[in-house]
C-alpha cells in the first residue's frame, strides 16, 4: 500500500514538472502580447518540417515557438518537433530558402523571355 501512495506522489511532482516546464518554454499568443510582444509571424512553410510531407489545409496544424508560427502536417508532428525545435527550424529555413531561389529564378526568366522582343497586332 505504501509503494502504490509514493508512486502516486512521485507521479504527481513529476506531472506538475513537466507542466510548469512546458508552460515556460511555450507561452501562449495571449501572454506574448500581454508581455508587450508583438503578435507571431507565420513563417510560410508549406511542407512539414518534422515528415517531410506537404501540408494541407484540411489537416494542418499550426504550433507557435519564439514569436513565429510553424506549419505542420499534422498535431503529432507538433509533439515531434517540441523535442528538439532548434533542428526542425533549420529544416523550415531551408525550405524557405529553396522556394526562395526557385520563385527568384521563374520570375527573372519570365521577364527576361518577354520583355526582349515586341510583338506587332495586326
Amino acid at each position: 500500500m505504501k509503494r502504490i501512495i509514493l508512486a502516486i506522489i512521485v507521479l504527481s511532482a513529476l506531472a506538475l514538472l513537466d507542466s510548469s516546464i512546458a508552460t515556460a518554454q511555450y507561452i501562449t499568443k495571449e501572454e506574448s502580447l500581454a508581455a508587450g510582444q508583438s503578435e507571431a509571424v507565420n513563417v510560410g512553410n508549406k511542407i512539414c518540417p518534422v515528415s517531410a510531407d506537404k501540408i494541407k489545409e484540411e489537416t494542418k496544424a499550426i504550433f507557435e515557438y519564439k514569436g513565429k508560427v510553424y506549419n505542420f502536417c499534422c498535431p503529432v508532428c507538433i509533439e515531434t518537433f517540441k523535442e528538439d525545435p532548434e533542428k526542425y527550424i533549420k529544416k523550415v529555413e531551408e525550405e524557405l530558402q529553396k522556394e526562395k531561389v526557385k520563385e527568384e529564378s521563374e520570375g527573372s526568366s519570365e521577364v527576361h523571355g518577354h520583355g526582349e522582343h515586341s510583338h506587332m497586332h495586326h
